[in-house]
């Protein structure tokens, strides 16, 4: 379930929304922006934000099943990564009512990616769980750097 979880909401859901976009709208503002507002929406909104909830109702899950890990000392942590996970999820939902916000949601989720992304990178031994949040993690880093930096050396 987490793996199609987090396939939807960092490639699937995402990519279809900027096709759909660009055939069935017609929208002629170019596929860079496009890529921005849908992965900021899907990946660094639903997705953080989603993950964020579960992270406060159960942080055993993202302990256990994501770090392996069993005792419950690390569950107040979890538990405040959630909130960190809701707040940038909130922004990355709302930029979808307001362009402005894309960018400051691309560079803080980017940002929050890149950073869990090389976390997972650096441990020595990684469960398949703990495999796609690395994998996808550093693919929506890459996304959004790119958007990041080809939005900022056009303008």
């Amino acid at each position: 379930m987490y793996i199609a979880f987090v396939s939807l909401l960092t490639c699937l859901l995402p990519a279809a929304s900027v096709i759909v976009q660009l055939s069935v709208f017609k929208n002629t503002t170019g596929i860079l922006p496009l890529v921005g507002e849908w992965f900021v929406f899907w990946a660094v909104g639903v997705r953080l934000l989603i993950a964020g909830l579960r992270q406060v109702v159960n942080p055993q899950f993202t302990a256990e099943k994501i770090f392996d890990i069993k005792s419950a000392e690390p569950l107040p942590v979890v538990r405040e990564l959630g909130f960190a996970n809701i707040s940038t999820g909130i922004l990355g939902v709302c930029s979808i009512f307001n362009s402005s916000w894309v960018m400051p949601a691309a560079i803080v989720g980017g940002l929050f990616y890149g950073l869990a992304g090389l976390g997972h990178v650096f441990k020595k031994e990684r469960n398949l769980l703990e495999n796609v949040a690395m994998y996808s993690d550093l693919f929506v880093f890459i996304i959004l750097f790119v958007y990041i930096i080809v939005t900022v050396m056009t303008q």
